[in-house]
C-alpha cells in the first residue's frame, strides 16, 4: 500500500518528505536508501529514477530549505522595518524561526555532512540565501567608518556563528530545558553586544 504524499507523478516529492521524517526519526546519517523507499510507499527501485544515493535525497531536502530559508530571510529583510538595523535583526529572529519550524530541512543543510557543492541547483540555493544575509550586513556596515569596517562577509558570518550557536543549543531541545532565558532574548543580546563593539550601538542601548 502506497503511504501518505505518494502519488503518480509525485514521486520525488515523497521521497524528500519521507527523507525528511527520517532525518527527525534518526538523524541525517541513520537511514537507508531502501528505508527512505519503504516510508514513501514504493520499492527501492523506484529511488533511482530520482537519486543515485542517500546523500543525493539529502541534497535535495537540503536545497528546498535554502529555497525557504532565503524566501524567509528576503521576507524578513525587506517588509519594511524602520531602520537598517531592525531589519539586519529581524534576519537573525528570522534564522531561528526557520529552525524551529523546519528542523529536517535545517539538518539537512547544516548538520548532514553534505557538501553544498554536491549538485550545482544546491550550491545555487545556498548562494542565495548568503547573499541576502551578506547584503543585510553590508547594508548596516555603512553606518562604520571605512576605517572600522569590516568585510560584509566577516560581519555576517559572526552573526551567523551566533545565531547557529543559540539554535544548537537551546533551541533545539524542550523549551527552558537547558537555559533560564528564552532564545529569542539569548540571540538579541548577543547580537546587541557584539554590533555595540562595531559603534552601531550606543552603551546605554
Amino acid at each position: 500500500m502506497l503511504k501518505r504524499g505518494y502519488h503518480h507523478g509525485n514521486l520525488k516529492e515523497a521521497l524528500v518528505e519521507a527523507c525528511l521524517r527520517l532525518i527527525a526519526e534518526k538523524g541525517p546519517t541513520g537511514f537507508t536508501l531502501s528505508e527512505a523507499a519503504r516510508e514513501a510507499g514504493v520499492t527501492p527501485a523506484a529511488v533511482y529514477r530520482h537519486f543515485e544515493g542517500r546523500e543525493d535525497l539529502i541534497a535535495e531536502a537540503a536545497r528546498q530549505g535554502y529555497e525557504m530559508f532565503a524566501d524567509l530571510l528576503e521576507h524578513a529583510w525587506s517588509k519594511g522595518q524602520p531602520s537598517a538595523l531592525a531589519s539586519f535583526e529581524a534576519t537573525g529572529r528570522a534564522y531561528l524561526a526557520f529552525a524551529r519550524k523546519f528542523p529536517g530541512h535545517y539538518v539537512a543543510m547544516f548538520e548532514s555532512g553534505v557538501s553544498i557543492q554536491r549538485t550545482p541547483e544546491l550550491a545555487s540555493a545556498a548562494r542565495r540565501s548568503m547573499e541576502v544575509m551578506e547584503k543585510a550586513a553590508r547594508d548596516l556596515s555603512q553606518h562604520i567608518p571605512p576605517e572600522k569596517r569590516p568585510p560584509p562577509a566577516m560581519f555576517w558570518a559572526h552573526v551567523w556563528a551566533l545565531s547557529h550557536g543559540v539554535v544548537e543549543l537551546f533551541a533545539r531541545g524542550t523549551p527552558g530545558t537547558r537555559s533560564p532565558f528564552p532564545p529569542e532574548d539569548l540571540l538579541e543580546t548577543g547580537i546587541g553586544v557584539y554590533l555595540r563593539g562595531l559603534g552601531l550601538l550606543p552603551p546605554d542601548q
